[in-house]
């Protein structure tokens, strides 16, 4: 499927799981934080006994001016006295509410940040590790904006809504109880009227969920636009697609307005509803109230306090209104993330069952096909040896497909010896490429097994395989920051250790030459730097790890003559004693190698040195003797 039809079925779907699913999930990641969470949830209590007692002591002051019944402590006192007494109180909890709230509000927002902060580098560890074929489904722009936007959003639910939300709950139940204990009857008309809010609620958010999920996918889409149109503005001018782009991304920008509006729409209702129902609940409180009051069975104080009771009791409700779109947003988000974190890692590290499961295998096979048993004393030989001299490599049966039955290898079988220099040569779409990939393990084979000194890759911890691997391809990826990071790359190499790396591929000159040397900053994707002077960091980047095997994947198709000239000594010193797998289309510059494998279409249909595949007059010799003459 593609990821512009599961973005369309995603969008004519429901919400897939339930509000309380969702908040599930973030409170595993809460309880990281019980400490703070706790004391905010304790803090419900006093608050919400506050606030239902307020309405009491108001009703109190009522009752004591026009002399009704009152609490037993203020009988019998004078006026002034019970009314200085009542606003004492009151003051107090007025000000001991607020002191609460702005406690509780900083731990649940705090709360809320760390929340933030464990989601955002979970979900970016678990990115990280994915698979590339899945970078090779999902636009750069989408998954932007769900490590970013997305998660600020879904951090809203606690620090604006989640703690909030059990607060209103509590602070109802306090309520309810309070008026029950006072007068029943007008307590239960106030519950029950809460029924069909409720379920209003329930529908308005079902609508917005619905709206906000579609909301965020078409904004993936107009980051996914912006991503590409920037990351390529160089193409885009020089073809005028100026006009064309703007109409694609106007398109995709009413699309986003389109849903907006929706959520804006159902956002407004639900405020609505809940200022029509609080206004009829005073409206039913002073008719039922009133006739009990001319019937003498409550007095004019309970019937201020009901009045106040029914302002307080869809106060929450008023509240929860305010934090719908946050709210709602971030459990669209959590949705969105946890699709991502749902994406199964293809490629992992082996357990020590898995490992066994496939020596046993291949032990089986080697006996039913009475070979002689070329298997690794221990599945971790390779990584805890410390003597890497040997750089076996043997693809056996391999078959790979990028997309379902569409294989670009097929039945892949040879054999590199350690030390040997091999070229893989072909056609664009041979397959060349794909080899490389699956020998790094950036894919797994759809069939088959890659073999690395006898020992399955996937028997190897990934950080070790890469590291006994030293690739270099033709368009070098560079980080911002100085010369000597990006040849280190994080790794723990002294400035020494990286000039001797320069030095060996022959690029330190070129470094020095640069404005600051080894401590000059490049920026993103380095393009204060030429194609050659990247492509020569590349070099260096490879030569400071002493890697087994060297990967050459059109390794100097950028540079210039006299650099590749330059270069091309150093490759030879960095070959040595090495296994080296070079792509190369120029076949001018691999006549040299120990042997040439030919690919087509995913197989391998040649192999010999450079002199007897001119002699079998194949594919090869056409290729060489065209590029012959092109020269």
């Amino acid at each position: 499927m593609t990821v512009s039809s599961s973005v369309a079925d995603t969008k004519n779907q429901p919400r897939r799981e339930t509000d309380w699913r969702l908040f599930m999930r973030l409170a595993s990641y809460a309880t990281r934080s019980k400490r703070l969470l706790i004391i905010s949830i304790v803090l419900l209590v006093p608050l919400a006994i506050s606030g239902a007692v307020q309405p009491i002591l108001i009703g109190q002051a009522i009752s004591l001016i026009r002399a009704e019944p009152t609490y037993e402590f203020l009988r019998g006192m004078p006026l002034s006295a019970g009314l200085n007494i009542l606003a004492v109180m009151l003051m107090l909890t007025i000000t001991f509410r607020l002191g609460l709230q702005s406690v509780q509000g900083y731990l649940v927002t705090k709360v809320g940040q760390i929340i933030t902060t464990d989601i955002r580098n979970d979900l970016f560890a678990h990115v990280t590790s994915l698979a590339v074929r899945f970078f090779d489904r999902t636009p750069v722009g989408k998954l932007m904006t769900r490590l970013t936007s997305d998660v600020e959003a879904l951090g809203e639910v606690f620090s604006s809504g989640a703690i909030g939300i059990v607060g209103d709950l509590f602070s109802i139940l306090v309520i309810a109880i309070f008026m029950f204990t006072m007068q029943w009857q007008l307590a239960l008309m106030l519950v029950l009227m809460m029924i069909p809010i409720t379920a209003l609620i329930v529908y308005f958010q079902y609508k917005y969920r619905i709206a906000n999920y579609n909301t965020r996918e078409e904004l993936s889409d107009l980051n996914a636009q912006l991503q590409e149109n920037l990351t390529g503005i160089g193409v885009v001018q020089l073809f005028r697609r100026e006009r064309f782009n703007s109409e694609l991304f106007r398109v995709t920008n009413q699309r986003y307005i389109k849903e907006i509006d929706e959520t804006i729409f159902y956002d407004s209702a639900v405020s609505a509803t809940l200022e029509w129902i609080a206004l009829v609940a005073i409206a039913a409180v002073l008719w039922m109230g009133g006739q009990s009051l001319l019937a003498g069975t409550i007095n004019f104080g309970t019937l201020s306090a009901f009045i106040l009771f029914a302002q307080r009791l869809f106060d929450p409700l008023r509240q929860f209104a305010e934090k719908f779109t946050a709210i709602q947003a971030g459990f669209t988000a959590v949705e969105r993330i946890s699709d991502i974190l749902n994406e199964p890692i293809e490629i992992k590290d082996p357990t020590s069952a898995q490992k066994e499961e496939r020596r046993s295998q291949q032990e089986d096979r080697q006996r039913e096909e009475n070979s002689p048993l070329l298997i690794a004393s221990h599945p971790d030989e390779i990584a805890k040896s410390q003597d890497l001299e040997s750089g076996e490599i043997q693809f056996d049966n391999v078959w790979f497909a990028y997309k379902e039955d569409e294989y670009v290898l097929q039945n892949l079988n040879f054999t590199i010896k350690s030390g040997e220099k091999v070229a893989l040569v072909g056609p664009t779409g041979a397959g060349k490429s794909s080899i490389i990939r699956l020998l790094c393990r950036l894919y797994e084979p759809t069939k088959g097994r890659i073999l690395i000194n006898h020992v399955d890759i996937r028997d190897l911890p990934q950080a070790e395989l890469r590291r006994y691997i030293g690739v270099i391809i033709q368009d070098g990826f560079l980080f911002a920051g100085d010369v000597k990071s990006n040849i280190s790359l994080g790794e723990n190499y002294s400035i020494e250790e990286i000039k001797a790396a320069a030095e060996k591929t022959n690029v330190a000159g070129l470094i020095e030459q640069l404005p600051q040397g080894y401590d000059t900053q490049l920026r993103e994707r380095g393009t204060n730097l030429s194609g050659g002077q990247k492509q020569l960091l590349a070099f260096a980047r490879a030569a400071i790890r002493n890697p087994t095997i060297l990967v050459l994947d059109e390794a100097t198709a950028s540079l210039d003559v006299g650099t590749e000239a330059l270069i091309q000594q150093a490759l030879e010193r960095l070959m040595e004693e090495r296994t080296a797998i070079i792509i190369a289309h120029r076949l001018s510059t691999i006549r040299n190698v120990d042997r040439i494998l030919v690919l087509k279409r995913g197989q391998l249909i040649e192999s010999g040195t450079h002199d007897e595949l001119l002699q079998q007059e194949g594919l090869y010799a056409s290729l060489y003797k065209l590029q012959m003459l092109e020269s």
